[in-house]
């Protein structure tokens, strides 16, 4: 077993909207470098790809694809980088578009960007043994691939990502989308609805998600979204497998973005917090503790949570806080409210800038993270990259990845707190706050943060592990 084909809808450097791209960005290269695997990644050829991209691609050939009652046409280009090897599907209707999500037709876009998949199967130069797919984008992907069975034998992994967003489409689109006999319309449809999710969940060989305990949350109703029957009917075969990030790119010690690169020193992050605070306008203070999150500003990331003790916290505390996302009109409406009245302590940027970013990352002395729930979370990872201390909610990833600091004990690479509660979360800023100012507590914490690892290449591994146990069962 060394064949693998990942089917996804974002991947970085090409397209991206969130940590799904940066999975796909990175795992293949770790499972190339690492196990010494041959890993593909097909996806689709977004208008939104930028013609740096674009223009180094090679095309390869076109096809028909068949969708229900039409055919449609797709074009197959391929294009190489940092050792691994990519396929774009290209389609004008589909995916020449402006943006990635959010059209009225996302599910059929996807019906037939997985279809489409199967079709490309016989015109690539690659058999692989393992298609892997990920989020509801490709779960189609999965499905199809047992039914149709483009290559004899082909084992599925299914990675759910983000259990809440499951590509929901009106039952009939099972006969307007599929030629498919009506015995595996129960595959597709849940709840009176057609389900990419559960269409993957249903046909897929194994089913992995992000994070140990998000594999065990996901079979709870309150975090399932309404899937948990099938999750906990297939209980043997889910898996969590923790996210890595890519520790040569989220790299201080090389990083372009900011301008007073460091390994470890506090005396240099320091350096980096008075220019953020310059080019943001705050108040010029090295030694005033900077909070920062970069987040959608949505409730899942526990901005209702923030919004309870926010004036509070800036009231009674000598600290500043910087933001950095876009989001619900609600939370984006508060916090310009907040920006407006508090301009030395607190700073908003409604946008998204990788290059502000990283200046904040490398600024900053906490990160906040409160999330309602989180299947992974990398910007903890890339805090404890930068030496910035991750101050989490105990859910998914965040549970997994972040050990709250014990003064008594003396371990711990971070701080958190249980109850989705807004005084939970204000008290453990205060105490934070009382390690940040006991000298001998910071240093320890700090020296924790600096052996904190969470590369790509254990991740890889385990992936492995789930393969291996596929082809061993292989029939």
């Amino acid at each position: 077993m060394k064949n693998v084909l990942f089917v996804a809808s974002e991947c970085t450097p090409f397209i991206k909207t969130g940590g799904l791209a940066d999975v796909i960005g990175s795992l293949p290269q770790a499972l190339i470098k690492h196990e010494k695997m041959e890993v593909r990644v097909i996806l689709p050829l977004y208008d939104e790809i930028p013609s740096k991209w674009r223009d180094q691609m090679t095309y390869q050939t076109s096809f028909h694809v068949p969708l229900g009652w039409r055919n449609q046409e797709a074009s197959l280009y391929t294009l190489e980088h940092n050792n691994v090897f990519y396929y774009f599907i290209s389609n004008d209707y589909y995916f020449t578009r402006k943006g990635v999500y959010g059209y009225y037709d996302d599910g059929e876009r996807f019906v037939f960007f997985s279809r489409a998949v199967m079709e490309a199967l016989q015109h690539l130069d690659f058999t692989p043994e393992i298609l892997h797919a990920h989020d509801w984008q490709a779960g189609m992907a999965v499905a199809l691939a047992k039914i149709i069975q483009p290559i004899p034998n082909l084992q599925t992994v299914f990675t759910i990502h983000n259990i809440k967003y499951q590509g929901l489409m009106p039952h009939d689109m099972f006969d307007e989308f599929f030629s498919l006999p009506r015995e595996h319309f129960a595959g597709f449809e849940w709840n009176g609805m057609l389900n990419c999710m559960k269409s993957g969940l249903f046909h897929a060989d194994k089913i992995t998600t992000v994070s140990p305990t998000y594999a065990e949350e996901i079979k709870d109703p309150y975090y399932s979204e309404g899937l948990h029957p099938i999750l906990l009917e297939r209980s043997d075969d889910v898996l969590g497998v923790l996210n890595g990030i890519d520790t040569d790119d989220y790299n201080p010690l090389k990083d372009s973005y900011i301008e007073v690169n460091y390994r470890h020193s506090r005396i240099k992050k320091k350096e980096n917090k008075v220019l953020l605070q310059e080019k943001l306008g705050l108040a010029i203070d090295p030694e005033k503790p900077l909070f920062i999150m970069i987040t959608r500003l949505v409730e899942q990331k526990g901005l209702h949570l923030l919004q309870c003790i926010l004036e509070e916290l800036l009231h009674q505390e000598d600290i500043q806080i910087a933001i950095l996302g876009t989001g619900d009109q609600e939370f984006e409406g508060y916090l310009s409210h907040i920006a407006y009245h508090y301009p030395d302590k607190f700073a908003l940027r409604l946008m998204f800038d990788e290059g502000l970013a990283r200046q904040m990352y490398a600024s900053a002395d906490f990160f906040l993270m409160p999330s309602q729930f989180e299947p992974c979370g990398l910007a903890q990872l890339i805090s404890l990259q930068y030496k910035t201390v991750p101050i989490v909610r105990e859910t998914g990833g965040l549970k997994d990845t972040i050990t709250p600091f014990n003064k008594e004990t003396s371990k711990g690479n971070g701080f958190s707190f249980s109850n989705y509660n807004a005084h939970d979360l204000l008290n453990v800023i205060r105490y934070a706050l009382s390690v940040y100012y006991d000298n001998d507590n910071w240093n320890q914490l700090s020296k924790n943060i600096n052996k904190s690892q969470f590369s790509w290449k254990e991740s890889a591994h385990e992936y492995v592990s789930v393969y291996r146990a596929l082809s061993e069962v292989k029939v």
